[in-house]
């Protein structure tokens, strides 16, 4: 897989020295034996989306969101590589998926985290086969920052069912099946599928309920999940934040949950030193406005990345 690191350019303050380094500066391209760090491996897909009859898009996500990131100040905590990009360009999601699996096994193999940026939320299916290869029985806790619970049953998958497609899978191989699923939207969410999270045993809190002022209750529910699972893979899908934060995605949220209480949580998990890893979907830079979706996306992944130690 080719690394264009063409990308990553930026603002360079020289005359302040070491200290005023941005992203575009720390990161490399990902090699054989360098030491262990954050890995940024991109899924240029949105055929889940077209196939879920969402606005498409997510396929620029990755290109997008790394020149977000790029100027942003860097607070060195590991080191930081780029692995590339993953393509679905031949509406071959079965083979992408598998593709995406076999980069993220690699990765954590290597010794470092995968940050995906996706893509659609079938990005979601692909990253957590790679983490459970390579995982040795560990039990996975998913935490998806989310609308929707993405647990759609469907003839193929799309970017309505990786979760259900995950749920299938870990029946498959005799593992548990842990899910939790914060931000859900009733309005988004038909009785259907509360009834399918119920019957999977699966854990939520409704956008509703995570309001700054309920954030301690948050923590207490997040904390709980965490403490029960081995390891977590997050996930946040971006249509979590309010429309007004966040205009770039498929099916931006009527309502939401403000960036301040997502980024509170996010940070929890990556200072738990339980994550393995994390990916940002959903990001259509098609739909931006003022760079503002973009903004908000690469935050979120700064925050996870400057919590991490290992």
């Amino acid at each position: 897989m080719t690394i264009d690191m063409s990308m990553w350019t930026g603002r360079v303050d020289a005359a302040e020295g070491e200290l005023a380094r941005r992203w575009h500066q720390a990161v490399q391209p990902l090699a054989a034996g360098v030491a262990p760090g954050i890995a940024i491996l991109g899924f240029a897909c949105d055929e889940g989306v077209r196939r879920n009859q969402g606005r498409t898009g997510a396929v620029a996500g990755p290109l997008a969101l790394r020149r977000a990131l790029a100027n942003l100040a860097w607070h060195p905590t590991l080191p930081l590589y780029d692995a590339g990009t993953v393509v679905c360009d031949d509406g071959d999601l079965d083979a992408a998926h598998q593709r995406l699996a076999a980069a993220v096994t690699a990765i954590v193999q290597a010794g470092h985290l995968p940050l995906v940026l996706g893509g659609g939320h079938e990005t979601a299916y692909g990253h957590w086969l790679g983490l459970a290869n390579a995982s040795n029985g560990k039990r996975i806790g998913i935490v998806n920052f989310d609308a929707h619970f993405d647990l759609r049953q469907a003839e193929e998958a799309t970017s309505g069912t990786p979760f259900a497609q995950i749920a299938a899978e870990c029946a498959k191989r005799g593992h548990s099946f842990r899910y939790l699923c914060l931000g859900v939207a009733e309005t988004a969410n038909t009785r259907a599928l509360f009834q399918s999270a119920a019957n999977l045993g699966a854990e939520w809190r409704l956008d509703s309920d995570m309001t700054a002022w309920q954030l301690a209750d948050a923590r207490h529910q997040l904390a709980e999940f965490v403490d029960s699972v081995d390891a977590v893979y997050l996930t946040i899908d971006l249509d979590v934040l309010p429309a007004a934060q966040m205009p770039a995605v498929s099916a931006p949220a009527g309502y939401g949950v403000d960036i301040s209480v997502v980024e509170a949580l996010v940070s929890r998990i990556a200072r738990s030193g339980k994550l393995i890893g994390a990916d940002l979907v959903e990001f259509n830079p098609t739909f931006d406005q003022d760079s503002h979706g973009a903004k908000a996306a690469a935050r979120l992944a700064w925050s996870i990345t400057r919590q991490l130690r290992r």
